[in-house]
């Protein structure tokens, strides 16, 4: 199959519908919005994008000193670099950022004005292997590059058959208890609200020698928020503790993330 089939493929009216008929789901599910959608790509498309997908062992996945290894998340890898890609995820990558599926996600989430990350911080692909997990926490609620808030997570699952038994269902929280959780069903996609309630996480130890929990995350942000959801800039937070309702003007700027400086850093040393 040639990218010619990924390109557009959000033009299809299947997704209009579809984003009308869950819009009403999405909004009243607890314990925050969210939705699954199984069969959600052509399942030629997402077998293409599986079989794309970078091997845990390859080079190109970050390389952070403890990146992926510490008390919270471990056996974890990521490449954000669309660079490090293959030309089919990169085409699949760009038709998530593109005004198609971004008027998708609005109709979905009733959240207007969504703007996609091309520079897809803390996103784009991610694997975890055998003893793999992901604590539970509330993501990054600030985009320092693009000075933007964060409000929606997009989550394409690709390893095929995956079974129960390997644990790896993404758990969706309240700050006391576990409310739902999804497994990471191949060709599915797990959409949620980013926000100072949106706690989530795999917790559970991925079982399975040969097991890869394959996935691609997409954020998406806007430039004004709800006024509870303005708090103080953070990054991923683990503590299940309330941030200051005040939006702090100095932690804003870009110098306060190295993940953000480093980006221009790295492309004027090529």
């Amino acid at each position: 199959m040639s990218i010619n089939k990924i390109i557009g493929i959000f033009d299809n009216n299947y997704y209009s519908r579809l984003a009308k008929r869950k819009s009403s789901t999405y909004k009243k599910n607890k314990p925050f919005p969210h939705i699954s959608l199984k069969n959600f790509l052509d399942i030629k498309i997402a077998n293409l994008l599986y079989k794309k997908f970078p091997n845990y062992n390859s080079k190109k996945w970050i390389n952070y000193k403890s990146y992926g290894r510490n008390k919270n998340t471990n056996f974890k890898k990521s490449i954000d670099n669309e660079m490090l890609l293959p030309i089919e995820l990169r085409a699949f990558l760009k038709e998530v950022n593109s005004r198609q599926f971004i008027l998708f996600l609005e109709t979905l989430t009733g959240i207007d004005g969504l703007i996609a990350d091309p520079y897809f911080m803390g996103g784009g692909c991610h694997i975890a292997k055998e003893n793999g997990f992901l604590n539970v926490h509330k993501d990054f609620n600030w985009h320092h590059k693009l000075q933007l808030h964060r409000r929606v997570n997009a989550l394409f699952y690709l390893t095929p058959n995956w079974k129960k038994e390997f644990n790896g269902s993404l758990e969706l929280w309240t700050s006391k208890k576990k409310i739902k959780q999804y497994p990471p069903i191949f060709n599915s996609c797990l959409i949620f609200n980013t926000t100072e309630k949106s706690f989530h996480g795999h917790p559970k130890p991925i079982v399975g020698k040969n097991t890869f929990r394959r996935v691609l995350n997409l954020y998406y942000y806007t430039v004004n928020n709800k006024t509870e959801e303005i708090v103080k800039p953070h990054f991923t937070d683990y503590s299940f503790k309330k941030n200051p309702n005040k939006f702090d003007e100095k932690l804003k700027s870009i110098k306060n993330s190295p993940w953000a400086n480093q980006l221009l850093k790295n492309y004027m040393e090529r």
